[in-house]
């Protein structure tokens, strides 16, 4: 999925739903196993459209986060690969992906303070649960713009390469999760959101009845036999 209305690809109210939408049929279709939002241009998002936030009505508002977070609901594994400015909305749709990949010109923040307003699509809580609250407070407060490498640093992204490696490096991780269990990898997606509120008992309840039912799939079948045939695996998915 691209981002594409450079050269600051600024997303409209209008284009959250549309781009929920896209993810959610784009999930449905089993030809595609990895989801890569990027964008053309030298930067990734510089957020949303400020002159039309005071046009929305209450309901529009209502579904900022819902549509925000579509990455995060879907099974498909989703990659942001970052470049350039990565700001307000344009941020918080990359911290509800499940990698980051940042370049060392990107420049990443939160930046909602500055205007009279917090983030208001999970940016804050999302971020905070990946970094902590008191750095949160830091960056999101002091309205601070974080460097690609700061970001890897505090792993917010799993890797950070120069701008000219960006699309290997987004191109290594995709093969990565093509060689795994599309089953085996929904799931554990799927395990780690759930639990991520819950107790440590409670967490490893749900994984171990996960594990319990992967253990009768057809891919753990698969898997178990090729590591002792030596041979790369074929996995269905069942």
């Amino acid at each position: 999925m691209v981002l594409s209305r450079p050269p600051l690809n600024v997303v409209l109210f209008s284009q959250r739903k549309i781009m929920a939408n896209q993810f959610y049929e784009i999930d449905k279709n089993e030809n595609i196993r990895v989801i890569v939002l990027r964008a053309d241009g030298d930067n990734f998002s510089s957020g949303g459209n400020i002159s039309g936030f005071l046009e929305e009505t209450p309901e529009d508002l209502s579904m900022l986060a819902q549509n925000v977070m579509t990455p995060e609901k879907i099974k498909k594994p989703v990659i942001a690969a970052i470049q350039g400015y990565c700001f307000g909305v344009g941020f918080e749709f990359s911290l509800a992906c499940d990698f980051r990949i940042v370049t060392k010109d990107s420049q990443l923040s939160l930046p909602e303070m500055k205007i009279g307003m917090i983030p208001g699509s999970g940016g804050s809580a999302r971020l905070a649960k990946m970094i902590g609250i008191s750095r949160t407070k830091n960056i999101i407060m002091r309205g601070k713009r974080l460097s690609g490498e700061e970001a890897f640093q505090l792993g917010i992204a799993c890797e950070v390469v120069e701008k000219s490696e960006l699309e290997n490096m987004t191109n290594k991780i995709v093969k990565e999760l093509l060689g795994v269990s599309p089953l085996a990898q929904r799931t554990i997606k799927s395990v780690l959101n759930a639990t991520q509120n819950a107790t440590l008992h409670t967490s490893i309840d749900l994984e171990g009845e996960a594990y319990g039912r992967l253990r009768s799939s057809n891919d753990f079948k698969e898997g178990v036999k090729s590591f002792s045939e030596k041979r790369p695996p074929s996995y269905k998915g069942n």
